[in-house]
């Protein structure tokens, strides 16, 4: 009798949930389609993005990265960016090299120095910046780069493209840096800036945007040479002045790829709104790089603010980097750079 009565019961309970299945039927996709939706909702609401630690400098390469900056401050930006500034590529480099930075600008030889002294673990990113140096004069008249010889030429960025490219033109003009034209290194353009204001420097190479912060402070300071130009007359391949570029540590570009290729959109997107939009990049620029939006404003357009980027980058560069390994080979490294420098997304 109990075997009969559990069969009933067991029977009956089956039923009773053949019937809640049908009813729930329909409803049942909708249940699980919103609980997936939820999940779907919750991981991407979790989704890690990825940190990437850029160290930028306080010039062009900053100038191309603020409205980057903003992005990120106000989480709109796909990676997660951690920004430094730095006034001298030394640090940059230092910071690339330790680990403190993911990603550094820097001048172009110096990636190629780095790349060589890392044994290629420091590949060259992006080409950022073209020619930017210019001769200001302050109580001195200068017409041609032969005007400089017996003068002194305060300037900055010593082992770097400053240095090597301002010596290459004054050579093919007939001068010897050291004997015909003293040229006295500071660490930092700023350091230049308050030498030439105050009266102390008279002739100095500088980069914008601290030209234009010289001509606006100082009435009597005049940009009497654009170096750009004195290269162009000079070399024979039509190599182009290439000043600044981004560099990347080789691990971390592997471990990352996804990541970094997304940061590369975003940084040429950057780079194409301040040179479009100079008077908005030009307050983005006081706010996240000390600078004064007016004086900003007005050098963006002579920062030669550009994006160069994979084969485009390494097709461009290589003429410029042969020219200073033909001046002098250790401005590169020694070597001509091969092709593991150039970071091909």
């Amino acid at each position: 009798m109990n075997q009969i009565k559990n069969r009933f019961i067991a029977l009956l309970l089956a039923a009773v949930l053949a019937v809640g299945a049908a009813g729930c039927g329909s409803s049942s996709g909708s249940s699980a389609a919103s609980s997936a939706a939820s999940a779907s909702a919750a991981a991407s609401s979790s989704v890690q993005k990825t940190t990437i630690k850029i160290d930028a400098l306080k010039g062009p390469t900053g100038l191309g990265m603020v409205k980057l900056m903003q992005d990120a401050e106000n989480a709109k930006s796909q990676n997660d960016y951690h920004f430094t500034l730095d006034t001298a590529p030394d640090a940059a480099v230092a910071k690339l090299t330790s680990g403190e930075a993911d990603i550094a600008a820097m001048p172009t030889n110096m990636a190629a120095l780095l790349y060589k002294k890392t044994s290629g673990n420091v590949q060259m990113l992006a080409v950022n910046t073209l020619g930017i140096l210019s001769i200001v004069t302050n109580g001195e008249t200068v017409s041609s780069i032969k005007d400089l010889k017996g003068k002194t030429v305060y300037s900055s960025g010593q082992g770097g493209v400053p240095e090597y490219a301002f010596d290459y033109i004054l050579q093919q003009n007939g001068l010897t840096p050291g004997k015909d034209v003293k040229v006295e290194y500071l660490s930092e353009h700023a350091e230049v800036v308050s030498r030439l204001l105050s009266g102390k420097a008279k002739i100095a190479v500088l980069p914008e945007p601290f030209v234009t912060q010289t001509l606006t402070k100082c009435k009597t300071a005049k940009a009497a040479l654009n170096l750009t130009k004195e290269w162009d007359k000079v070399v024979k391949d039509g190599s182009v002045l290439s000043m600044g570029c981004l560099a990347v540590r080789k691990d971390f570009a592997q471990q990352h790829k996804e990541a970094l290729h997304t940061f590369l959109k975003e940084y040429q997107s950057s780079t194409t709104y301040t040179n479009q939009n100079p008077a908005a990049a030009g307050k983005l620029a006081q706010k996240y790089l000390g600078m004064p939006a007016a004086i900003a404003e007005k050098a963006i357009p002579n920062c030669s603010i550009t994006y160069l980027d994979g084969t485009e980058m390494k097709t461009k560069i290589q003429p410029f980097f042969k020219v200073l390994y033909q001046y002098n080979p250790k401005s590169v490294g020694g070597k001509l750079p091969d092709d593991g420098l150039y970071y091909q997304p």
